[in-house]
This record gives C-alpha cells, structure tokens and sequence, in this order.
C-alpha cells in the first residue's frame, strides 16, 4: 500500500506490517538521510474517512512525527536532516518494538513507522506541529514540490512495464519486479525530455 524513496536511494516497497493499523520501513545509515518521500502506490485506497499519519523514529534519540497522508494527498517529502527534534508525545510503542538496534558501519537504522488513523484524529496531531513544518510553500519555488512531480512521472512509466492480468499493464505493488536497466532507460529519456521542452510536461500528468 505505501512505498517510500530516500533521496539517493533506491526505491523501497519492503514495507513490514506491524498489525492492521501499524506498519514500518527500515532506514540504514540514519545520519546520511536529508529528505524522504512518503507514497500510496496506489493498489489500496485509504478507507473513507482514515488517513495516516507518518513517524520517524532514531534509536537512542527519539520520534518525531512528520506530518500525513490521504485519499486527497498521497505524497509527502520530509526534510529529516536538520530538522529532527524529538517529540516524546508521538512516541508509538508499535514502531519501536521491531527495531534493529545495531550498528551498521558506524551508523545506526532509523524506523519510519505510518499508523492508519481517523482523518480527525491525524488533522489534530498535525495542528500541534511546528508551523514551519506544515505551512504551505510557494507552488513556483517549492522543491518538494517539483520531486513529487519527478516521483509521480517514474511511477507512471515503471507501471507500464509491471505485466496485469491479460498482458495489460498494472499498478505497482511490493511484489513488483523491475529491471535496473527500466530505470536507466526512464532517466535518459527524463534528462532527455527536459533538455528539448523543459518541465512543462510535468503538470500535465494524470
């Protein structure tokens, strides 16, 4: 149901559920993430009335809740790097629990635990957030943004190698597998794009 990209990494579906509501995606090398996008995939819509709100717990540091997603907002980018501050309240017994407490080369796994919640429930978490990280930013400016729109653009082209029932194309899902070399060729035909017409193509995306 979500999937979830830290910037300079391969994109992650192996996602581990905790129990209906509770499910968690394993970081390694927790001090080298700067920014990380949060997706539905798209197979499994929230059911009316529930969204969710996103965690990220640090070993040794604590949580800190990021913000959330919808039916209506399916995507979110959250800058970690710089901005982590541990809030004892979001602290979720359900993502700590699993949590792989070892040290990879010299370096620690983070959990970024998504907890299935009432939509009023979430909007009141996100209401105590710092506003520097839930006011809007300029649509023009705003980098986040534009890596939604980059993110979205790879999804649509992966899925129409992902085989559906009848040959036809299909969603991606965590048991989807692509080829390394279907990425490459999306990036050089991205790159490509842009470089002759620019970014405009971008808004024009179902």
């Amino acid at each position: 149901m979500f999937g979830c990209v830290v910037a300079g990494r391969l994109l992650q579906t192996n996602l581990q559920q905790i129990d209906e509501t509770h499910a968690i995606f394993e970081l390694p090398n927790v001090s080298t993430i700067n920014h990380i996008c949060v997706f539905l995939l798209g197979t499994v819509p929230f059911p009316d009335g529930y969204g969710a709100t996103v965690h990220f717990h640090w070993p040794g540091k604590g949580s800190q809740l990021l913000g959330g997603l919808s039916n209506d907002k399916p995507s979110a980018i959250f800058r970690l790097r710089g901005t982590f501050s541990s809030q004892s309240t979001f602290n979720h017994a359900s993502f700590q629990g699993p949590i792989d407490q070892s040290v990879v080369g010299g370096d620690v796994t983070a959990i970024l635990g998504i907890s299935v919640e009432p939509l009023g429930d979430i909007q009141s978490q996100l209401s105590s957030l710092p506003s520097a990280l839930v006011k809007p930013q300029p649509q023009g400016s705003d980098a986040a943004v534009m890596a939604e729109k980059i993110v979205k653009h790879l999804f649509n082209y992966l899925s129409s190698f992902v085989a559906g029932s009848g040959g036809s194309s299909s969603v991606l899902t965590p048991d989807s597998y692509v080829q390394m070399g279907v990425v490459t060729k999306w990036y050089e035909s991205f790159m490509n794009k842009i470089r002759s017409v620019g970014i405009g193509f971008l808004d024009k995306q179902d």
